[in-house]
């Protein structure tokens, strides 16, 4: 059995963020990765995806942006090569290959049993994402068994990834989901001369600019990135918050729900059930449409009065916001007959969740299978952490910028712990 101080699971920006930390404090330490460093970037994301933040915000501790196009979006393969560029430079203890089975409780820590062998530690760091298999309901095993169905961004046994339009069947495509993945695939599959429908629920609009500069710009420099989980009045409301409507292209174009009708897609209401082959929709889609542009708004207004009370020097002479028009609410249907021959496919971009299957002999669940934590530290089970969740310590947990403040405070919890 290998002894170390601390085992992180996962070698993802988060878990090499936490090793950069450590290996600062002079903690030992492994990084257990069941595959190789980054290949969920060459394996789980779709061929056109593009990161929807510029790449002068992807900062991770000691480490940063180095092209030639800091307003520029990376795509999927420059994101695997920016972490892995991380990786060889902080010389990171990483086990490749290396698949954690499980994760028990001892007298003085913690054991970590593998695939490959079995470690001792005394803190665990579960850094293996917050997006790690699709978030699908349970209504989709009633879809007709002529449908085929895709996730976007990851895959489980029975539900491949969607990569590009060309895997798919000719034929209609419904898209379940109009955060950033559903809008994005719901445009490239209509490109490609498919039919799309979307189904629509809550979703979190955002122009791609705003006066001049990218919105997460904005988001950043007000300080909203760094509001704390510890602030937050319903912390649990933002941790499920949908993803920002954004897509990263070169154009930085803003890509929402009136782009995509007035293209031809067809949106509809959130899918709410499956019937007969037959699926039903919610009547909600003109009420989710105008929250999404109130929070929008409110959102803009925010920005240009913290621009006119700070004087900030960056927005001197840029021209004034402009109004962004209301999401126009077609008329829509209230069922989809999936039998019909119409629908070939269904594509979820419902979201992803973590894969925590190893800790389930810790008593770490909540009654929703989420883990119970304070900012990362999990109370009942001392020396045990988890990094990469939504608004784990700050609005940009998720963000590969997020991970590095996080990792800081995470590890000075874990080196208390050590005594």
């Amino acid at each position: 059995m290998l002894r170390v101080g601390a085992v992180v699971i996962g070698a993802g920006h988060s878990g090499l963020a936490v090793s950069r930390h450590l290996a600062e404090r002079g903690v030992d330490h492994v990084l257990l990765e069941r595959s190789e460093v980054a290949s969920s970037w060459r394996s789980q994301r779709w061929d056109s995806l593009r990161l929807l933040t510029p790449n002068w915000l992807s900062r991770l501790p000691g480490y940063a942006y180095r092209g030639d196009d800091p307003d520029g979006y990376m795509s999927a393969p420059q994101v695997a090569a920016f972490i892995e560029g991380y990786a060889k430079e902080s010389a990171a203890p990483v086990r490749a290959n290396t698949t954690v089975t499980a994760v028990r409780r001892t007298d003085d820590g913690y054991v970590v049993e593998t695939d490959q062998e079995t470690w001792r530690a005394r803190t665990v760091v579960v850094a293996a994402g917050g997006a790690s298999i699709p978030s699908t309901p349970e209504l989709r095993r009633g879809l007709p068994a002529g449908i085929e169905q895709r996730a976007a961004g990851g895959s489980t046994p029975d539900l491949p990834a969607y990569r590009s339009p060309a895997d798919l069947p000719q034929g209609g495509v419904l898209v379940v989901g109009p955060s950033a993945s559903g809008i994005q695939i719901a445009q490239e599959v209509h490109a490609s001369g498919r039919p799309v429908t979307l189904a629509v629920g809550e979703h979190v609009r955002m122009p791609r600019t705003y006066r001049g500069l990218d919105v997460l710009w904005w988001m950043d420099a007000t300080g909203l990135f760094d509001d704390r989980y510890d602030e937050i009045p319903d912390l649990l409301r933002a941790r499920v918050l949908p993803s920002m409507q954004l897509i990263g292209s070169p154009e930085r174009a803003t890509l929402d729900l009136n782009t995509l009708s007035h293209a031809g897609i067809r949106l509809v209401g959130r899918l709410a059930g499956v019937r007969d082959g037959v699926a039903q929709l919610s009547g909600s889609l003109p009420n989710v449409c105008t929250l999404a542009d109130l929070k929008m708004k409110r959102l803009l207004k925010g920005f240009d009065e913290w621009a006119e009370a700070a004087g900030a020097e960056q927005t001197a002479g840029l021209p004034p916001g402009e109004p962004m028009t209301p999401t126009v609410v077609p008329a829509a249907p209230q069922e989809l007959d999936l039998r019909s021959g119409e629908y070939r496919t269904v594509i979820w971009a419902t979201g992803l969740q973590p894969d925590f299957g190893f800790l389930g002999e810790l008593p770490v669940f909540d009654r929703k299978g989420r883990v119970r934590h304070d900012g990362g530290v999990v109370p009942a089970c001392p020396g045990l952490y988890v990094i990469g969740l939504p608004f784990l310590r700050r609005r940009k947990s998720t963000l590969i910028d997020g991970a590095g403040a996080d990792a800081a405070d995470v590890t000075a919890h874990l080196v208390g712990h050590l005594g």
